[in-house]
């Protein structure tokens, strides 16, 4: 019998690569292990990224700069913050970011998807995935998909992060096929700072990339049948310590985890509220 095809999103394989034993807690433990608090950066991710989509989502003629406070009010995620005066400072320089972003958009270009989709099966994964947003572009060849990742920490970023992103170039594989043009271009766009750090994949690169991740989904679904088969969870979902285990969801379970100091929820967002 043929093995099943390995179901998984890029970040469910790059919490494999990050630490095994946070992928065992995260989705091979059932029940899974209770999580720590709310963290405030991904409160403020995921209200920037929703506010986005949601502008998108306007007819052409009401995408206007003035529409942002109502969008991002809309859409905010109070989790995880010091108290209310952090998180009204985090809300202001959250606006500031859209505002600055936003009217540099090309009005005249429709996205072929915000927060899209998209899927793809080879012999070994059933990858799906969501796009932050796909970009509509002409290029040497004619008519091109760009894949267009939102990104809101404290870190700039440069080509290497997004040459080096598994996720962005597994993107670009599925958008080729589903959209059927060419999608080799991806980008990080830095909302703090502007920036926008990009990378032209070849389709040797993204191949390699998709052969990662098949490597790991098989590396995955071996250390699940040892567990099934009796292996110890523990030898078969290693633990990776490092700086990560400060910010792990599963810190407190974790017996490497444990006796690292824990970052506070808010730790990632101080530099904002300053």
């Amino acid at each position: 019998m043929p093995e099943r095809l390995f179901v998984c999103t890029p970040s469910k394989l790059g919490a494999y690569l990050d630490c095994p034993r946070r992928y065992r807690y995260s989705y091979v433990d059932r029940p899974s292990p209770p999580k720590g608090p709310p963290w405030a950066h991904n409160s403020l991710g995921a209200s920037v990224h929703t506010a986005l989509k949601n502008w998108f989502a306007l007819p052409a003629e009401r995408r206007a700069a003035g529409s942002l406070p109502t969008l991002l009010k809309a859409t905010w995620v109070r989790e995880g913050y010091r108290d209310v005066d952090q998180e009204r400072e985090v809300y202001r320089r959250a606006l500031e970011w859209l505002e600055s972003y936003v009217p540099a958009l090309d009005d005249s270009e429709e996205p072929l998807g915000v927060e899209r989709v998209v899927a793809i099966k080879t012999s070994v994964l059933a990858l799906n995935g969501r796009a932050d947003r796909i970009d509509s572009r002409v290029g040497p060849e004619g008519p091109e998909a760009v894949i267009v990742d939102y990104k809101t920490g404290r870190s700039g970023l440069d080509t290497d992060d997004a040459r080096g992103s598994q996720a962005l170039a597994l993107y670009a594989f599925a958008a080729q096929r589903v959209f059927r043009r060419p999608c080799r271009r991806v980008e990080l766009h830095h909302l703090p700072t502007g920036t926008v750090a990009a990378h032209e994949h070849t389709e040797e690169s993204l191949a390699r990339q998709v052969r990662r991740a098949e490597e790991t989904a098989l590396d995955i679904m071996a250390a699940e049948k040892a567990v099934a088969g009796g292996a110890d969870p523990d030898e078969s979902f290693p633990v990776n310590p490092g700086a990560l285990c400060g910010w792990c969801d599963f810190r407190k379970v974790c017996p490497a985890g444990a006796g690292v100091q824990a970052k506070e929820p808010w730790t990632a967002v101080e530099h904002l509220a300053g």
